[in-house]
């Protein structure tokens, strides 16, 4: 029994550590430059020793290689801004505000992968859009200010979602995960070379329980949560991969409740937008999956 479903549980078990991932912009205390320049370096070092051992090493060329390098800079963008949101308000909005990636990826699909656009998932970026009415009509300051930011960071993410779609398509995926990380690690790298900051004792000092949650972030929530999610997508498929995702947020806000009583922090507003936020995204998983199963049916009818 516990066999047959193993990739399910180890799907679950990945998404509850993506969900864990900004409860360590809490946890770790680092600002969020230093936490995602450790998590680049980690993260690219275990990837680039599987890609070694595996001798899967098939770097992209040329524009791929341009490219790449480019999307590199989106996710530790991406990383950065959603780690500053976090810590600016609660690990629940920055996590929340992540969820609005898909939506992202209605209106980038059609530019970059030159896709029909969907007015249906256009109506539910509308819905998500008063979700976050719901969440935001009464925050000020610092918490206005991180909803913004959360926001860039879900469109970064759902920039290099979609254009990691597109390069997957001639590169290998871990490959083209190597060089984007390397390439964060050394844009960072240089950010600090040029502030003065490059130093031992400014870069690695840091609390041992600090050492140890960026290792997890580094190793288990990027690498090995990566490569697995490949093998997982081939069991289970895309769809049910993408649809078990968007649980994300409710690992998140679950773990904020009990680890950083987040509840004390947040109103029932908050509450109210965030689950029609995650009702929406949930919707788009399943619609999308039935016109997935339209389209195969009536290709097959026309072979037929």
């Amino acid at each position: 029994m516990l066999k047959e479903y193993r990739h399910h549980l180890l799907l679950h078990l990945i998404i509850f550590m993506w969900g864990f991932t900004g409860i360590l912009g809490k946890l770790i205390q680092l600002d969020a430059l230093l936490i995602v320049w450790h998590r680049l370096w980690i993260a690219a070092l275990f990837l680039g020793i599987y890609i070694i051992m595996k001798k899967r090493w098939a770097l992209p060329k040329g524009k791929q290689l341009f490219w790449t390098i480019l999307v590199g800079l989106v996710v530790a963008l991406h990383w950065l801004t959603f780690y500053t949101s976090i810590q600016l308000s609660t690990a629940s909005l920055g996590i929340l505000c992540l969820s609005t990636t898909t939506l992202h990826v209605t209106w980038l699909e059609p530019l970059i992968m030159k896709r029909k656009f969907s007015w249906i998932e256009g109506l539910m970026g509308v819905l998500v859009i008063g979700g976050i009415y719901f969440v935001a009509h009464d925050f000020k300051g610092d918490e206005r200010t991180a909803l913004l930011i959360g926001l860039v960071s879900a469109l970064c993410a759902g920039i290099f979602s979609v254009s990691n779609g597109k390069l997957a398509q001639h590169n290998d995926t871990a490959s083209i995960s190597f060089v984007e990380l390397s390439t964060g690690f050394i844009a960072l790298s240089g950010f600090f070379i040029f502030q003065g900051k490059w130093s031992f004792s400014e870069l690695f000092t840091m609390r041992a329980s600090d050492f140890y949650w960026l290792l997890f972030l580094g190793i288990l929530c990027t690498s090995f949560a990566f490569l697995a999610t490949i093998d997982i997508v081939k069991k289970l498929g895309a769809f049910t991969v993408s649809l078990s995702i968007n649980l994300e947020p409710i690992y998140t806000i679950i773990l904020a409740i009990f680890l950083l009583k987040e509840h004390k922090l947040l109103n029932s507003s908050f509450y109210w937008g965030a689950s029609l936020i995650i009702l929406v995204v949930l919707a788009n998983g399943i619609i999308k999956h039935r016109q997935k199963l339209n389209a195969i049916s009536k290709h097959g009818n026309a072979i037929q």
